[in-house]
């Protein structure tokens, strides 16, 4: 993720954090031009889809420029801040060159050699961090696009279709890119040229490689405009109305990204993905209550925190153990249901970034003062907006405890990549039969939303049957376990 503009500048590039994401949102600068930075030194804070990240410099050197500022959505790969190690003093670091300018003209001499930015610390392999070959400002030839583009979508280059519905795209044929190559382009940046409906074969692009960026997108768009209203006048005071449409004093417009894009674009993926059923029951847990009360006493659990969620994670392992089969995933590539022998326990946690779901790795294998141990500390560091990406990937089964905000029950949408999830409801004094008698019991209701394409109405119902029958005689977790 390092570049060498020229002879002592180096550019840092935005780092792949590892979780499969393209860009990052810069949340803070630790540096400015002029500043003395060490190898390993932290120049900024950036987040993610899920987790906030600070990210070190991996050599010394005098900050000649930051080409973002705070608050700026960066791709990955991106050069972010340019760094003098020529050993000179930051006065002669004058801003009238632009290292984006020169970033694609002179940077394959140094891709292989120096050390590679990591998340923390420094050190992997150029290998394995090489993410296309580069070329220098001309187009590139067949072989280097086609690598570049089977890197960009993953997989090898398929047949050149790109969708060209709308006629905006046909005013500028002069821009088209050599011969029949296909554009290359991220995948989310030819998603928005699909919902544009401009044809990528016609836009100029100006990134690194000849890759074609969001803003050669829009600028496309923008281009076409004029030649579409043109003839009526109507269309600009239209357009000078459309920003004003709404009350500022009665309505605040927040951008998505962050947290809340992902969220959402999550939720969505998941919702109309996997065919979602969800299963109630209520259940008497007084029992569970009163050994809570006593887990506290318990010198195994001092300094822990002991509360009703850590049996229920445990009876939710339990009825895992005993129902192996709703701990799977679902691949549609391979049409294949994979099975986990694991369970990787994930933690709705709601933080100030949103909600974000952390997991406990091999949660299966805890003793219950271990689980106790690791539940504080993952609800600790979301709290603290701490939380790793990697915390937040390979997750197996979910729970959300609505009930803290004193919500009886809901029907939550799995986690993609999931095949259930516990929603928890809020524990409270019911009247309820017990022994023959009407009695004040402590009584929630719990809801599990299962993945219908591998976890059949009878597969779901036991789990959930299980975890009652846990939480209403807590003993089980010895007979059962």
């Amino acid at each position: 993720m390092t570049t060498m503009t020229e002879a002592s500048v180096r550019e840092f590039k935005m780092p792949d954090v590892g979780e499969g994401l393209t860009e990052a949102e810069i949340l803070k600068w630790y540096v400015k031009p002029g500043d003395t930075v060490t190898d390993g030194q932290v120049v900024c804070e950036v987040e993610t889809a899920k987790a906030a990240v600070e990210l070190p410099i991996p050599y010394d050197g005098v900050v000649r420029d930051l080409h973002f500022p705070e608050g700026t959505t960066v791709d990955v790969g991106t050069a972010i801040i340019a760094v003098d190690v020529g050993g000179g003093s930051a006065a002669p670091a004058p801003a009238a060159e632009q290292p984006a300018a020169a970033e694609p003209a002179q940077e394959p001499k140094a891709a292989g050699s120096g050390r590679q930015p990591v998340l923390v610390g420094y050190g992997v392999a150029t290998s394995s961090t090489r993410r296309r070959p580069r070329k220098g400002p001309e187009v590139p030839v067949q072989q280097a696009s086609t690598a570049i583009q089977t890197e960009l979508n993953g997989h090898a280059p398929a047949t050149p279709a790109v969708p060209a519905p709308a006629p905006q795209a046909a005013p500028a044929p002069q821009a088209a890119p050599a011969g029949t190559e296909r554009p290359l382009a991220k995948p989310p940046v030819r998603k928005l040229a699909k919902d544009l409906g401009v044809d990528l074969t016609t836009v100029v692009p100006t990134g690194p490689d000849g890759i074609i960026t969001r803003e050669d997108v829009h600028a496309a768009v923008a281009a076409a405009v004029p030649a579409v209203p043109e003839p009526s006048a109507a269309s600009a005071p239209a357009a000078t109305q459309a920003p004003a449409s709404y009350d500022t004093t009665r309505e605040t417009r927040i951008p998505v990204k962050g947290v809340r894009k992902a969220t959402a674009a999550a939720m969505v993926g998941s919702a109309f993905t996997a065919p979602h059923v969800t299963e109630f029951v209520t259940v008497d847990v007084t029992r569970t209550m009163k050994l809570v009360e006593e887990l506290k006493a318990d010198k195994e659990f001092a300094g822990l925190r002991v509360n009703p969620l850590l049996l229920i994670a445990k009876a939710l392992l339990v009825a895992i153990r005993r129902n192996p089969d709703v701990n799977a995933s679902w691949d549609e590539a391979a049409q294949e249901i994979v099975v986990k022998h694991y369970v990787n326990l994930g933690i709705a946690a709601a933080t100030p970034r949103g909600l974000i779901v952390p997991n406990i790795k091999d949660a299966h294998a805890q003793t219950l003062p271990q689980l106790a141990e690791s539940l504080g500390e993952l609800v600790a560091t979301a709290r603290d907006g701490k939380t790793s990406p990697a915390a937040m990937q390979g997750g197996t089964v979910t729970i959300t405890n609505v009930g803290v905000f004193g919500v009886d029950t809901g029907t939550p949408i799995l986690n993609p990549g999931e095949s259930a999830i516990l929603a928890v409801g809020a524990i409270k004094p019911q009247p309820w039969v017990h022994k023959g008698k009407v009695k004040p019991r402590q009584v929630t209701t719990l809801a599990l939303s299962f993945d219908h394409r591998l976890v059949d109405g009878e597969l779901g119902s036991k789990v959930l049957a299980d975890v009652a029958a846990i939480l209403e005689q807590p003993k089980r977790l010895i007979t059962w376990a």
